[in-house]
């Protein structure tokens, strides 16, 4: 397996296929690099060089007991495109992944980095507080936690048989695959990072971090998304980048780049080469 060992003796395990301009992708709680797989084949296909990570905790990278933050995300992150000395760089985030492409522009810089994307992201803050108050009540997220560290099994089968996908919704027709193919990979990562990652995605507020990007970013979100809420996350993204492009979608889920990958992989493929985005879901 490909792996860099980060700063602090962490092992993060790395998809690297194909050649071209790279495209890096993050992905959301609590899954791996297998979460981009559609995605990695289209791009590839298309002459892009696709790279995908197991976050820290996650996947197939090693278990450390501390970390799980956003700045060892960012870290981890820069680590690898150091590593393979990525050079014109697209970043795409799905959910967590969204907040951790935010804070390794704003923490590290530009300079490999051609664009951005952000999809179903986290940011700018998922927790309700004074200063944001459309967020989630933090007892969403200590829930999270107590499930997370009693029968993570069960709750893991429960998120993606849900609302992660929008299964739960009526005429909904769930794809057993889809579900078990979630669970399969959030049950490779560990408690711990797990449990703790819930604070680093609720908790991190990345306001300041979205006004320092400069790069053309994408901003798509699901307007039926039931895990990181479509008005209190997308549109307020958007308004705090310089330079953003949005693609909002009535009626998908936060799991949209599985349900809706023939959609979101065209959209995708328009922005990067500079071309008009579709209209309309």
């Amino acid at each position: 397996m490909a792996t860099i060992t980060t700063k602090d003796g962490t092992e993060i395990y790395y998809k690297d296929w194909g050649s071209g301009q790279p495209i890096v992708f993050s992905h959301g709680w609590p899954l791996s690099a297998d979460d981009w797989d559609n995605q990695m084949m289209f791009f590839l296909n298309h002459g892009y060089r696709v790279i995908a990570h197991d976050r820290r905790g996650h996947g197939r990278s090693s278990q450390p007991g501390d970390g799980h933050d956003m700045d060892h995300y960012a870290d981890d992150l820069a680590a690898l495109t150091a590593h393979l000395n990525l050079k014109n760089a697209i970043h795409v985030g799905h959910s967590t992944g969204g907040g951790e492409v935010v804070h390794y522009l704003a923490r590290h810089g530009e300079s490999r980095v051609a664009k951005a994307v952000i999809i179903s992201a986290v940011p700018p803050l998922m927790v309700k507080t004074a200063a944001n108050p459309g967020g989630l009540p933090k007892e969403v997220f200590d829930g999270f936690q107590a499930q997370t560290a009693t029968n993570r099994a069960q709750f893991y089968y429960d998120v993606a048989a849900g609302p992660f996908y929008g299964y739960n919704r009526p005429g909904a027709k769930p794809s057993h695959g889809v579900i078990w193919n979630w669970w399969r990979q959030g049950m490779m990562g560990g408690a711990k990072a797990h449990y703790d990652g819930i604070v680093a995605f609720s908790q991190t507020d990345f306001t300041e971090d979205l006004k320092k990007i400069e790069v053309s970013t994408l901003v798509m979100h699901g307007e039926d998304d039931q895990i990181v809420p479509f008005a209190d996350a997308g549109p307020l993204s958007a308004k705090l980048l310089k330079n953003a492009t949005t693609r909002f979608y009535p009626g998908l889920p936060h799991g949209m780049p599985t349900t809706n990958a023939d959609q979101i992989n065209s959209d995708l493929l328009a922005f990067l080469k500079g071309q008009q985005i579709g209209v309309g879901a």
